[in-house]
Order: structure tokens, then C-alpha cells, then sequence
């Protein structure tokens, strides 16, 4: 299909009419200057969606889309220039993208848009803008108020092999869908960590710089850190249950500060780190690094069923372990949200045996998510037939299959 130009930070005031239903889908989406789309509307039901084509036809840019609707640099964790339509030929970028997307929550219909916006000055940085409603929002994440998303790719079928980073990257999303001001917090760490780490390597020894940075880093960094520990408390017991065919799942905060958090009031955490920090100015600048805090921390995984950590089993029960995860956990975001996360699938059925798949569809189905499926092979959906809406993705257009 071929649809119209669209400005996709704006809205129309009859396309966000509606009652509210008890569940969290995406009605419209548009795309403008996004990856390989020029421009894309789409309109959609309320049931989990099926998107079928070949290899490099559009379907994970759809879902990159989709995922940028919840704060953070979206599933393949791109800069936001990464993502501006580039022509074919090898002309240059789009200067900037819009998603945009009116969506069905508890509360109402509702319209999003984020993008990034050019420069407002000669010299000045491209940004990313959000709207929610046609009202311009402080910053993204405002967007984890309204949405929740979560993602399982074929890049995270390493997870358990990778770094404590790749980790923490991973739960910090399941924290945000349940705490919608985690990405808050993390982004104002991180940024009090980089400016820190800056300091220290230019030599710079002016206290007062320092103590404020390492109250920032105190505050926002115990406010996450308890966020994850009751995340992963009430995950551990959703996944210990387990979900039909999938393996059971134990999880377990591992770190300095997460045994303070378990013992400690938060407060009295705040000013033991504050401490740490200052005490390990001098120890920080000779090794290039910061020794202490939640960014030290790692998700330990362990599958219950065998008996074994998570990185020790085959990658097909890696698989099953991560899918009984997210499962678990989009049962607990619809418990405390009163409604379930979209799930954004990239080609999650491939690697699954055929029992495996039907009972994944059917705990998409019970749970009421609208969850986006990408795939190659229409045939291995066919458990959906009836129930979900299977679209045809080529080379950046969308038709129905």
C-alpha cells in the first residue's frame, strides 16, 4: 500500500475518540523517513499481529518502530540518526524520523508521537521530541507512563552468555513496564556517571563538582537498584512457576549494592554509597572506571527444571528460558497495570518446537497482549489462524496476507 504523507508527531482529535478497553493495543502506527519506510500507515485491530516476508522486506524495522513508543534507543539500541530513511543508492540520511501511533489503553484512546527533531540553531544537536496527545512532553520518559513494551529478538538468544551489561540492559526494560520512572532514573545515573568518569580523567580534583555528581549518582542509583530488587523479587515468583511447556525460571540480583538494598533502609544506602564514591575518587581515575554502584550489578538466571544456571543449558533451553520470562512477566505488568505490555516477537517461533509455539499463541491469546510476530514462514502461525491479523511485509510496504 501507498499511503499518504503524513506528519507523524501530529494527530487528528476524531482519531483518538473511543471507550476504554482493558488492554493495551496499537490502533494506527505511521512512519516517516523510518529505516526503510518513507512513509507507512497502518491501521490495525486490537489482536496480536503476524508479520510474514523475507529476510531485509521491513518486518524488524516495524517492530524497531513499535519499540520506540516506550523510553530508551528502542530493540537494536541504535543512535537516533541510525534510524532516518537512507535512500537507496547511497544518498544521504533523512535529516530526521517520526513514529507516531494512536493507541487503545484503560484509560481512553490515545495519541504518541516521538521522533527526531533537526537542529533549533546553527551548531546546535538534533533531538528527540515526544508528544503525547498533540502536547509536547518533557522528555521521553513520559512515554512509560502510557506504554509499556517489551522485546525478545534473535540478538538476545545470547543473553545469558554475554556480558553483566546485556543483562542489566534487558531488565531494566521489564523494570520500566512495571516502574514506568526507572528510565528516568537510569538515564540521570548514567549521565551522572559519565560526567564523573569525565572529570576524573581530565584530573580535575574541585570537591564540589564531585559531591554533586555523587549525590545524583546516590540517589538516582539506589532509586533503580530498589526498583530492580522488587522487580526481580516479584518476577522470581512468577517465573518459579512456570508457563505450560516452558521451563521454570529462578532470578537473583547479584552486586555490592543490592545486598545493601536487601539490608539496608534506603536512605542509609544513599549515604553509604556517597561515601564509597568519594572515598574511590583517586582509585577510579588511575583504572578509567567507577568501582562502585548499580552499574557493577548482574541478573543471575537459573533454570529450575535442570537444576542448572541459565548459561550452562543448550540454546534451545536458553530460548525456552528467556520466552518463560517474558511470559511470566507479562502476567505480572498485567496484574499491577491492569493491562498486559505489547510484546514485540522477532522471529520467536522459528527456534520453537511445535508444541512450544502453540502454547506461546495460546498464553498471547489468554493474556489479551496484542503482540507484533515477525517471521519467514506464514505456515508456522497457523495456530493464529481466526484470532490474529497476518500482514505481508515487502520491501517497505504492508498489505494484508
Amino acid at each position: 500500500m501507498t499511503p499518504p504523507a503524513v506528519n507523524a508527531l501530529t494527530y487528528s482529535p476524531d482519531a483518538v475518540s473511543g471507550t476504554a478497553p482493558a488492554f493495551l493495543a496499537v490502533r494506527q502506527i505511521r512512519l516517516t523517513d523510518f529505516r526503510n519506510y518513507r512513509q507507512l500507515r497502518l491501521d490495525c485491530g486490537p489482536e496480536p499481529v503476524v508479520l510474514v516476508g523475507a529476510n531485509g522486506a521491513g518486518k524488524t524495522n516495524l517492530l524497531e518502530a513499535l519499540s520506540f513508543l516506550v523510553p530508551g534507543r528502542g530493540l537494536r539500541r541504535a543512535r537516533l540518526d541510525e534510524v532516518a530513511h537512507r535512500p537507496r543508492g547511497g544518498e544521504s540520511a533523512a535529516a530526521s524520523w517520526a513514529v507516531a501511533a494512536v493507541l487503545d489503553t484503560p484509560e481512553g484512546r490515545l495519541a504518541v508521537g516521538t521522533g527526531l527533531e533537526p537542529p533549533r540553531t546553527d551548531g546546535g544537536l538534533p533531538r528527540r521530541a515526544v508528544r503525547i496527545d498533540g502536547r509536547p512532553a518533557s522528555s521521553q520518559t513520559a512515554l512509560g507512563q502510557h506504554v509499556a513494551a517489551v522485546w525478545l529478538t534473535p540478538q538476545q538468544d545470547r543473553l545469558f552468555l554475554d556480558g553483566p551489561g546485556e543483562r542489566r540492559r534487558f531488565l531494566d526494560r521489564l523494570v520500566t513496564a512495571l516502574h514506568p520512572e526507572h528510565a528516568g532514573d537510569v538515564a540521570a545515573y548514567e549521565n551522572a556517571v559519565r560526567q564523573r568518569s569525565r572529570l576524573l580523567g581530565e584530573g580535575n580534583r574541585d570537591p564540589h563538582w564531585f559531591t554533586a555528581l555523587e549525590d545524583t549518582m546516590a540517589r538516582h542509583g539506589v532509586a533503580l537498584a530498589a526498583a530492580r530488587a522488587d522487580t526481580v523479587q516479584r518476577l522470581d515468583a512468577a517465573a518459579r512457576l512456570g508457563v505450560g511447556p516452558f521451563p521454570r525460571a529462578s532470578l537473583l540480583m547479584i552486586g555490592e549494592i543490592d545486598g545493601w538494598i536487601a539490608s539496608m533502609a534506603a536512605l542509609d544506602v544513599e549515604d553509604r554509597l556517597r561515601a564509597q564514591l568519594s572515598a574511590s575518587r583517586l582509585r577510579d581515575a588511575e583504572a578509567g572506571t567507577t568501582s562502585c554502584g548499580p552499574h557493577r550489578s548482574d541478573l543471575s538466571v537459573r533454570h529450575l527444571d535442570l537444576d542448572l544456571p541459565a548459561a550452562e543449558g543448550s540454546t534451545g533451553q536458553q530460548k525456552a528460558l528467556l520466552v518463560s520470562i517474558a511470559l511470566a512477566h507479562a502476567r505480572l505488568v498485567a496484574l499491577s497495570r491492569g493491562r498486559p505490555p505489547l510484546l514485540l516477537l522477532d522471529e520467536i517461533a522459528a527456534h520453537l518446537d511445535a508444541e512450544r509455539r502453540a502454547a506461546l499463541f495460546e498464553e498471547i491469546i489468554a493474556l489479551g497482549a496484542q503482540s507484533w510476530m515477525t517471521g519467514t514462514d506464514a505456515g508456522l502461525f497457523e495456530p493464529l489462524a481466526g484470532r490474529a491479523q497476518c500482514l505481508r511485509v515487502a520491501d517497505g510496504t504492508i498489505a494484508a496476507s
